[in-house]
């Protein structure tokens, strides 16, 4: 079989490649068709292809940021750089400053990735319908699996192009139009998953009731239904026995992958013969200056001034009106054998968990030297992603190969701490402003952990740590909005979560466009970028698919408005 909805999806073709621990530990097996997989462990199979899809992996367009949209929910909006070599993947600055063309090979890539797994997906299911080897609870619960998983690669193709076509198992001819509301679609599958899914699945990875259920309250807050999406939160932060890891660290740590705050990960291994570490850039790789081992990436994803800057707090709370006045010390344009003091003021205790920066501890590879350790400041500016790196002490555990770039940090998808803020968000909306203050304590609080906080050797903390609960009631609807925002923000750096949070709140336009005034001051190449209200909101639908589709002459997928 073959199918084309101007993307490609190898139907009748599978590829196992292993993702991870456990159900995912499979070698790849070459190419089948269908019919030879017409049996419970020939579905199983095919879903575990899906599942694989989730990873990415070296050698993908977007450097590794598949499963975390690193590209597509970090990069156009306020918390992200290229980085790297001014000369390397050139395409990533059309994503930075909002100019994207609908013949990048990037766009492309993610569009046709998410549209292989959707047919792996409906594989699945046609197999699931057919064999007659399994019972009807378990038939239900795999369907659901499959299910879930097409409800993840439809959200999101919806929230990158919104404009898409919604492909299900009884789709025959590919070349679909693109005229239709996708999510009504995307709600009945992460439906369907909730009715038929365990609480707690057999294997760590696989879908959940939880996951669907948090999955299907996000996309209700994509189109503003606040009222149901707000029952389906509170059950998923009550009945679903889910918690907030003791360490905000511990949610970015291959150690503790899966634990009690992990609704969904995708889940990332080395050293099985598969394809699936994570490979985004900024993890450990090579040798530095005197022989000492230390990080040395390219520099890819590097954080903004702006992100650091946010993470300033006054009494221990943050700024969200005027955390840009006055900028966190950075060390551009000083050499890594020039002496540099970090900043003193009052700091989040976050911030040195999701970025490194110059004189602070960095997993324990020795302090973060600034130039050394970036590839061209003026390019990228003075910082790097941390999230995504592993420790020293996990060199070649968590590591394909010493200092590889390659490791076993599991991607977070929806973690509990991003269910508390959304079921705030709502609670702001349509409940108590009192009960979103006391989900975003909750947050906090965790955060507050001084033994969590980034220490020296000696035991001190790296920095000025600083962060309380907001204490005062919650009176004004406005200034709680705020918070909540400005905590997701915070909390949620770096995950693929800040420029689909800009626009689904309608405010993109005048918070991306004052960001590259102010940004612009490191990062010369960001002068003169522009967010376009009505086009910027989503990116165009690739030009090679677009003529695919095309019918008797005419396309049947249209572009999105402004590309």
């Amino acid at each position: 079989m073959k199918a084309y909805v101007c993307l490609t999806i190898l139907w009748g073709c599978l590829l196992l490649v292993s993702c991870g621990p456990e159900f995912l530990e499979k070698n790849p097996q070459g190419q089948v068709t269908l019919p030879l997989l017409e049996n419970r462990e020939g579905a199983e199979a095919l879903l575990i292809g899906a599942y694989a899809v989730l990873v990415g992996g070296s050698g993908d367009s977007d450097l590794g940021g598949f499963s975390a949209n690193l590209t597509w929910g970090g990069l156009p909006a306020d918390e992200l750089h290229k980085g790297g070599p001014a000369s390397g993947n050139v395409e990533l600055v059309e994503y930075e400053t909002n100019r994207p063309l609908a013949t990048g090979p990037f766009l492309l890539d993610k569009w046709r990735r998410c549209y292989t797994g959707i047919g792996r997906c409906n594989d699945a299911m046609t197999v699931l319908e057919k064999i007659t080897d399994i019972n009807e609870s378990d038939r239900a619960g795999l369907i659901a699996e499959a299910r879930f998983l097409r409800g993840h690669f439809h959200f999101d193709l919806k929230k990158i192009w919104d404009k898409i076509p919604f492909v299900d198992e009884k789709v025959s001819d590919y070349r679909l139009a693109n005229d239709k509301d996708a999510w009504t679609d995307i709600q009945a599958d992460f439906t369907y998953a909730i009715e038929h899914l365990p609480v707690k699945p057999a294997q760590k990875g696989r879908a959940s009731k939880g996951a669907a259920e948090a999955y299907l309250a996000k996309s209700y807050l994509f189109q503003n239904d606040y009222t149901r999406a707000k029952p389906l939160l509170e059950t998923v932060i009550r009945d679903r026995g889910y918690s907030l890891a003791p360490y905000f660290w511990q949610n970015f740590n291959a150690a503790y992958e899966n634990n009690s705050e992990t609704i969904f990960q995708v889940q990332m291994s080395v050293k099985d013969g598969a394809n699936g570490a994570n490979s985004i850039p900024s993890s450990i790789g090579g040798v530095s200056g005197g022989g000492t081992e230390a990080p040395n990436s390219l520099g890819y994803y590097q954080p903004s001034q702006d992100l650091v800057n946010a993470y300033q707090t006054v009494d221990g709370v943050p700024v969200p009106d005027r955390y840009f006045e006055s900028p966190v010390k950075n060390d551009m344009g000083v050499s890594a054998a020039q002496p540099f003091a970090p900043y003193t003021g009052e700091l989040d205790p976050r911030l040195d968990w999701t970025v490194g920066r110059r004189g602070i501890p960095f997993l324990g590879w020795g302090d973060f030297k600034g130039q050394a350790w970036v590839n061209d400041q003026l390019h990228g500016g003075p910082y790097a992603t941390k999230k995504y790196t592993y420790t020293k002490s996990q060199n070649e555990q968590f590591s394909e190969t010493p200092y590889s770039s390659n490791n076993a940090t599991n991607v977070n998808i929806i973690r509990l701490a991003d269910v508390l803020l959304m079921a705030a968000e709502c609670e702001v909306e349509i409940g108590s402003t009192e009960k979103a203050r006391e989900y975003v304590n909750l947050v906090r609080e965790r955060a507050a952990a001084t033994d969590g906080f980034v220490k020296r050797d000696d035991g001190t903390d790296a920095a000025n740590y600083k962060i309380a609960r907001y204490d005062a009631p919650w009176t004004d609807k406005e200034q709680a909005r705020a918070a909540v925002r400005f905590e997701r923000r915070l909390e949620l750096a770096l995950e693929g979560h800040r420029f689909f949070d800009l626009v689904r709140w309608g405010i993109a336009n005048q918070v991306i466009n004052a960001y590259y005034v102010r940004e612009a001051q490191i990062i010369p190449y960001l002068s003169g970028s522009a967010f376009t209200g009505g086009v910027n909101e989503y990116m165009p639908i690739p030009w090679s698919e677009i003529v695919l589709s095309t019918v008797d002459g005419q396309p049947r997928l249209q572009q999105n408005p402004g590309h």
